[in-house]
């Protein structure tokens, strides 16, 4: 798994800088739901905003012409952070959402060579920390199995795996609009959570 693994993320390494971007913001999109989750049941939160921010970023992936000030943007994206003092598990996986959509912007405010890999091990450490919750095995090797094979991390690894495969091909306006839809997933996230709303 780990050999694997570690191809995966050379290849990550070394797509092109917009293909990078493009793989971030899928996995981006498909963290929205848990965070829109998380604003609708605490009313913490701004879902609108990081949906806005978002938006940008795939018309800059899109437009690279288009005059975006993403410095601004990220202002707006910090004040979406959860609260500090709130450590649930619901905060700790909105907070992924606004740290993903941030390092893809970082990515267009300067150099951040290891924003693509980050972005990728947030969304699989969310998974993670999904199925360490639900399934109350305390037993750490018992654990490391469940995780290992559970339907979500499976599902985690093909999607990852299909956005990787997706943003390899030259990223024209339709491709895009693609791995965009693959984010999407149908509005269900990377912890097989959405809102009933979407």
């Amino acid at each position: 798994m780990a050999s694997q693994n570690m191809g995966f993320f050379q290849r990550l390494q070394q797509l092109g800088l917009s293909a990078q971007q493009a793989f971030m913001a899928a996995l981006a999109e498909r963290q929205l739901p848990n965070y829109a989750l998380y604003a609708q049941t605490t009313g913490h939160g701004d879902t609108h905003t990081l949906r806005t921010v978002l938006d940008l970023a795939w018309e800059k992936l899109a437009v690279p012409s288009a005059s975006i000030d993403f410095d601004r943007q990220a202002e707006k994206l910090a004040e979406c952070e959860p609260p500090a003092e709130d450590d649930s598990f619901g905060a700790r996986r909105a907070l992924d959402a606004v740290v993903s959509i941030a390092a893809l912007l970082d990515t267009w405010r300067g150099e951040a060579p290891e924003a693509v890999l980050d972005v990728s091990r947030t969304s699989r450490a969310g998974v993670r920390a999904f199925i360490e919750l639900t399934e109350g095995e305390d037993d750490a090797e018992k654990l490391a199995l469940l995780v290992r094979d559970h339907p979500l991390t499976d599902d985690e690894n093909g999607f990852q795996d299909a956005v990787l495969e997706a943003v390899s091909q030259p990223l024209s306006r339709d491709r895009l609009k693609a791995v965009r839809r693959l984010g999407k997933n149908e509005g269900v996230s990377n912890l097989g959570l959405s809102l009933d709303s979407e």
